[in-house]
């Protein structure tokens, strides 16, 4: 932390030779292809006291977190759990496991301390969450281009009513994904008439085929059973046809505006209109197969999902199990339609693709649903990695 009108820590002068050596961080990252700049903000080397930042709680701001606006207001201990179950995944793997593609955030050993010192964090303490974040790990911009900005989506996890066995009720397949053999896969509307039946690929039936569709959209879901239990669905692959988002078909013929097109306005419009409704879902020719969710294991970074504080990315660009920082505009539901927060990028989907690119977890039931619906944000985001990890990524930005 900075206490300017003094001299500098070690950890200061780090993060000025970081903020220096943003140009060529963002040449190296270039040539990696995932990051599009790294600017770090120096300290305040020889300015005058009054200069000192702090935050809410009256607590100095590193440096290096002061490009993230927002972050002392963000209750950061809500994110504290889903980084501990990203921690115990990461414990099951190697030290030299990489994390991300190509080992962009560094390796398994890179995590272990940091892991190590929040398992000792105080459950509910803001303040604690917040010095930890500061003192382990640094904050990265992940962009396609200085300045650049991208689209935000939500979604939620669909709920709907099943049972392992077909019956007059539930008699709409959920299918688990096919064996490829070199061969094309059906579209949906094949699928719709029986491509797959009968070769023991139903992981469960359904009894809302407008159901089913939206959670393929979503990528998850939850399936009541009718002993009450509740089973978890996770996205397990795709059937390699291109997706085609209804939703333009809706605008098309005058349902509703571009601008004005929700997930609430497809279901309303399917709900309403139960003879055309297979049809037009059969205009995408995309379609999502699941998996059985065992316990502790969901898409992504292994790990439970958390409403409000896990996203999905594409790993190609943002490797899975690392903190994140959201700084979103433009979102319906926040108040100011802003959405500047901590959250752990947990989660994969088909539509998310690209380096500015997420899909925010809202969670579970109506609510849910309906912010997931109307969220088309844009915005930036920032990955936390272990200062060992910085310092090795400005190193090799040298020429």
């Amino acid at each position: 932390m900075p206490r300017c009108g003094r001299g500098l820590t070690n950890q200061e002068r780090i993060e000025i030779a970081m903020a220096k050596r943003a140009a060529g961080w963002a040449r190296n990252a270039a040539r990696a292809g995932w990051l599009g700049a790294v600017l770090l903000v120096g300290a305040c080397a020889g300015a005058p006291e009054t200069s000192r930042v702090v935050g809410d709680d009256g607590g100095p701001v590193p440096p290096a977190y002061r490009i993230l606006t927002g972050w002392t207001q963000d209750n950061l201990a809500d994110v504290v759990p889903a980084l501990l179950r990203t921690c115990r995944y990461l414990q099951s793997l190697g030290p030299d496991h990489a994390v991300g593609p190509a080992g962009e955030a560094g390796r398994v050993a890179d995590w272990q301390p940091a892991c190590a010192a929040a398992a000792g964090l105080p459950p509910r303490d803001g303040a604690a969450a917040r010095r930890y974040f500061e003192a382990w790990l640094v904050p990265v911009p992940l962009n396609g281009g200085e300045g650049q900005e991208g689209l935000f989506t939500g979604y939620y996890e669909s709920e709907l009513n099943g049972s392992w066995t077909r019956t007059g009720r539930f008699n709409v397949p959920v299918y688990r994904m096919p064996a490829r053999n070199g061969h094309r896969l059906p579209s949906r509307a094949e699928i719709a008439r029986g491509a797959l039946a009968g070769q023991g690929l139903e992981l469960l039936w359904v009894d809302d085929p407008i159901e089913a569709f939206i959670m393929e959209i979503q990528g998850s879901g939850r399936v009541q059973m009718p002993d009450g239990s509740l089973v978890g669905l996770n996205y397990a692959g795709q059937n390699g046809q291109k997706y085609y988002p209804i939703g333009r078909y809706l605008v098309d013929q005058g349902v509703t505006t571009a601008d004005q097109m929700t997930m609430h306005v497809i279901r309303s419009w399917l709900r309403q209109h139960p003879d055309q409704a297979q049809q037009v879902m059969n205009l995408n020719p995309s379609a999502v197969f699941f998996r059985l969710r065992s316990s502790g294991d969901p898409r992504g970074a292994s790990t439970e999902l958390t409403p409000r504080r896990s996203l999905a990315v594409d790993p190609n660009f943002v490797p899975l199990g690392v903190p994140v920082w959201l700084d979103l505009h433009d979102v319906p539901v926040v108040p100011g339609g802003l959405l500047r927060t901590l959250v752990m990028a947990q989660d994969t989907g088909g539509a998310i693709k690209g380096p500015i690119r997420g899909d925010y977890f809202w969670g579970h039931g109506d609510e849910a649903a309906y912010a997931a619906g109307v969220m088309k944000a844009r915005g930036r985001y920032f990955m936390l990695v272990p200062q060992a990890v910085a310092q090795r990524l400005q190193t090799a930005s040298r020429p």
